[in-house]
């Protein structure tokens, strides 16, 4: 019942996890010596010991969920309620538990769903006891003022407007809206707008809903990692035992029987390109009854990357550059979705009509048993493929959690249920489900769709038959980074310097186009679709990551299916395809990712990639790894490959292999890779930055509801230089990345309420909107300080650049304190090992360890911890860092006003719907009379649909 994730997101040995491959015929896909126990109070708890060695994850996942909002005006409490988790008790006070979360170097967060709010934490396995101190305190005496909630209302709302640009967003809002009269799945999780802007409201109503719902008896907790169950156990009933059981119970409306085709439009604003979502109302999960695991192999089989309309819509017409199904695992009967991005408005009818016609063909005619059989196969491996880290396994434990409490058993009671099914039970479950009846047609674009899109076609008008059933000398070796572990799945990283650094000018994006080429346009034997049918099973991968300086091909795969992976996926890279037709498709592809993907739709992701451009300006980092569109509609088939030609050779690769890789592979790898060019190594890149005199400002003209802010300046610090580890310690202080414990986070959002978040950083983090943590393989020879303040409402935006700057400015001029110094020191000791626990991260950090020279990631970043002190820090900060000498990128609606507010220079002030204290309002006064000094000749305010254009 959510948009899938891919829209929204458009040398150690390391001992390996118990998890042994499941015996052939049990139907057991997970194996771990879990146990499990219910304590006297109702409260679930599930332990159990993964073999990653140090780490533990705890996870509380609740049974409340938006579908527990069944009060008129009420909507969007489960996830605002998820925020007020973190307003402290008596005993520890917000700053009091930060406090502990920082010196054990955990990571902590939260999520709301439909049906369920999970709480997690990650953190070294000596400090477990604390962690469930700290928990079992906040689930049973959390303690919040009337201020402290009004506070928070506020940044809820700012999270409103920052998904609001975000044309899915409202989609999913108004597809649910049409789709259902009275069951609570009518609203999403973030709840109407006028029930968020009511919240300040509705204090006394909070205490209600937390009385009501978090209770023992709708908790499990999971704990996983390093851990012996029968130590567990006890620890979990000293903390949890004296949590009462609550009374409360709700009756949730039943939606009636659906009395469908219905049709909704969303006008869009902006521009965007058109969306198509085809649904019907399917039934609710259930690990043992067929329905539900029959429609998830529904339509994986018939929309999926390996079907025979992803390779028409996607691959060979190329009308459609996104076609994504989402079987929405619910606990009620919810919605089942295919969503399609249309590349031309005129499109609309035949794309919606394709989709429809596959789901009568799904309800004509019963799949082949082979293809059944293979994406039963798919399902499994790419199951366990997911779980490579203890929080990886916590994490999916938690999410079935949220149906009877009982993880474990419902994960392994619905693989057994998906290896049950026979053919003739996915078509009788289409034809129970797939009928006009249960149809909801909505669709959202800003030009006009074609005429009759409203009147949606009975299925059987569309209905037809079924688909048919378908000598040279020896090279020398390409060096190889390997991580061993006795991990069942192989992750091989080919890492070449091909990145963007290397575009020609006025082709800007080629590198990427080229990348892309490679990962996805099929071999000379084999097309992208064949090579996607021959992976499926395997639930195996060949993708690639475009930045700056690096490329990165990244194979994934079971072990025992490495031979099918080198038959059919390295052949891409060593004898591609490189077909007009794949080129067509894959250059609008990324023309797509970047005017609607990031120009158009994410605010933030777009003001950190243009401030990226600003300062780097005249260099080969001056423009994203996309491109430019001017640059990308130059591009050639030809210069794809000549640039792979030049690029793609054994003397610019490195390889990194992680997990039980077989020896026959690695052979079989150095014997692919021997038919690559040998080449020469390519010089490095030279990069000089520009750095800012005074305050420069660069605000992008779009329509939007939030003003997203990034600032920052170059530094010439780049890891294993002698500042780099202090750099990195400040930055964790001033603005860890999704940590509620740093310094700005706490200024802004949590004494404020001004928005959702704020960060900093000292080293590239693109894609920081999807991710915890930085992903690997971002390797630069110059970088940027950074810091990201996320959407504010336009009235705060001025105050909230002269909080960030007085905060800066206060770090350079007075440093760390000794205890911030140590605090934060503790922190990242620990929490190296949390950033790097999944295998992808820990191969990717030991390639950028090789091509920075430096050791080993947590080695390195330990051992300069070890060494540092807080005078090391604090000079560090004022050699580099500047509150002064910075560069802005403003993303907002009324750019030209805030120009002009910005240059005039008044006094700026902030209203709050809570009292504050008389010493944050004193404060308030004073940052905003501070003048910033921005002269008119250094801001410019360019149109959204300028930006990246050239």
């Amino acid at each position: 019942m959510r948009i899938p994730a891919l829209l929204l997101s458009l040398a150690v040995a390391h001992a390996g996890p118990a998890l042994a491959a499941p015996p052939r015929g049990t139907g057991d896909v997970l194996t771990f010596k879990a146990v499990e126990r219910t304590l006297p109070n109702g409260l679930r708890v599930l332990v159990v010991p993964t073999g990653f060695p140090d780490l533990v994850s705890v996870q509380i996942p609740m049974q409340t969920g938006s579908r527990n909002e069944v009060e008129p005006g009420k909507s969007g409490f489960a996830h605002f309620f998820e925020h007020m988790m973190f307003r402290g008790t008596k005993t520890y006070p917000p700053d009091a538990y930060q406090a502990v979360v920082t010196r054990i170097g955990a990571r902590q967060n939260a999520y709301t769903s439909d049906d369920v709010t999970n709480y997690h934490i990650t953190f070294a396995k000596q400090d477990l006891e604390k962690v469930l101190e700290l928990e079992a305190d906040r689930f049973m005496n959390l303690d919040y003022s009337v201020a402290a909630f009004k506070t928070e209302s506020r940044a809820i709302l700012g999270e409103y407007n920052k998904n609001a640009s975000n044309p899915l967003r409202k989609l999913e809002e108004v597809q649910r809206d049409s789709a259902f009269g009275v069951h609570p799945y009518k609203h999403t999780t973030m709840g109407f707008l006028a029930d968020i802007e009511d919240m300040p409201n509705q204090y006394e109503y909070s205490k209600t809903f937390y009385s009501r719902w978090y209770r023992p008896e709708h908790a499990t907790i999971v704990v996983a990692g390093d851990v012996d169950p029968q130590k567990v156990i006890p620890l979990v009933e000293r903390y949890f035992g004296r949590w009462q059981r609550g009374a409360h119970r709700v009756e949730i409306p039943p939606e009636p029987a659906p009395r469908g085709p219905v049709h909704a439009h969303v006008p869009w604003t902006t521009p965007t390109l058109p969306w198509v979502a085809v649904a019907f109302h399917g039934p609710a999960f259930s690990d043992v009854k067929k329905d539900w695991p029959a429609v998830d192999l529904l339509l994986d089989l018939n929309f999926g990357e390996t079907s025979d309309l992803y390779e028409r819509l996607v691959v060979e017409e190329q009308k459609v550059d996104a076609l994504v199904a989402d079987s929405g695992p619910s606990v009620d009967p919810g919605l089942v979705t295919v969503y399609a991005r249309l590349k031309s408005p005129a499109d609309a009818i035949y794309v919606r009509d394709a989709i429809l016609r596959t789901f009568a063909r799904a309800r004509a005619a019963a799949p082949p048993p082979a293809r059944l059989a293979e994406q039963k196969a798919h399902q499994r491996n790419a199951f366990l493929r997911g779980l490579d880290s203890t929080d990886a396994i916590a994490g999916t434990l938690a999410r079935y959690a949220t149906y009877a409490r009982s993880p474990y058993g419902t994960v392994n009671r619905l693989f057994r249920t998906y290896a049950a099914l026979t053919p003739d039970d996915l078509l009788a479950t289409a034809r129970r489900y797939f009928t006009d009846e249960r149809l909801v047609v909505t669709t959202l674009s800003k030009d006009p769709l074609p005429a009759g899109l409203e009147r949606t076609p009975a299925l059987a008008a569309v209905e037809a038959a079924a688909p048919a059933q378908a000598g040279a000398r020896p090279a020398a070796e390409v060096p190889v980074v390997a991580i061993p572990s006795k991990l069942p799945v192989v992750t091989a990283k080919l890492l070449f310097e091909a990145g963007s650094a290397r575009d020609p000018q006025g082709k800007e994006g080629l590198a990427g186009l080229a990348a892309a080429m490679l990962a996805d346009a099929g071999s000379r034997r084999m097309r992208i679709d064949e090579i996607r049918d021959a992976l499926h099973p395997l639930a195996a991968s060949f993708d690639a990551q475009v930045d700056k300086e690096l490329v990165t091909l990244t194979g994934t795969f079971p072990r025992d299916g490495w031979e099918r992976f080198a038959d059919v996926a390295l052949p891409q890279l060593t004898d591609p395809g490189f077909r007009e037709e794949d080129f067509r498709r894959v250059r609008d592809d990324r023309l797509n990712a970047l005017v609607q993907d990031l120009r158009a739709t994410n605010d933030e992701e777009l003001g950190k990639e243009r401030l990226q451009a600003n300062v780097f300006a005249g260099t080969p980092y001056g423009h994203p790894a996309l491109g430019t569109v001017q640059g990308l509609r130059a591009v050639t088939l030809d210069d794809v490959k000549a640039f792979v030609r030049a690029h793609y050779t054994r003397a610019n690769l490195v390889v990194g292999l992680g997990g039980d890789a077989p020896a026959p592979f690695r052979a079989r790898l150095q014997a692919e890779l021997a038919k690559l060019p040998a080449g020469e190594k390519l010089a490095p890149t030279r990069i000089a930055a520009r750095r800012p005199k005074g305050i420069e400002v660069e605000l992008v003209e779009k329509d939007t509801p939030g003003v997203a802010i990034s600032f920052g300046h170059p530094i010439d610090v780049v890891r294993g230089q002698p500042d780099f580890v202090a750099l990195w310690l400040a930055k964790t202080w001033l603005g860890e990345h999704r940590s509620s414990s740093s310094h700005l986070y706490q200024r802004i959002r949590e004494e404020r309420g001004m928005n959702y978040g704020d960060y900093a950083y000292v080293e590239a983090f693109p894609r920081g909107m999807f991710q915890f943590f930085p992903g690997p393989n971002v390797a630069r020879r110059s970088q940027l300080f950074e810091v990201w303040i996320r959407p504010v409402v336009p009235a705060n935006a001025q105050m909230a650049i002269r909080i960030a700057l007085h905060e800066l400015g206060r770090l350079v001029d007075q440093g760390l304190t000794e205890e911030e110094f140590e605090r934060t020191r503790a922190y990242l000791v620990k929490n190296v090992f949390v950033m790097t626990a999944r295998q992808d991260q820990q191969v990717g950090y030991a390639l950028d360890s090789r091509w920075y020279g430096t050791p080993e990631f947590t080695r390195y970043m330990r051992d300069g911890l070890a060494r540092l002190t807080r005078a090391d820090v604090n000079a560090a900060i004022k050699r580099h860092l500047s509150a002064k000498d910075l560069s802005f990128v403003i993303v907002a609606k009324d750019a030209k006003a805030l120009a002009d507010a910005l240059v005039g220079d008044g006094v700026s002030t902030v209203k709050y719907d809570a009292e504050k204290p008389a010493s944050l309002l004193e404060e308030d006064r004073a940052i905003g009379g501070t003048k910033l000094g921005i002269r008119r000749e250094a801001v410019r305010v360019t149109p959204a649909s300028e930006v990246f254009a050239r």
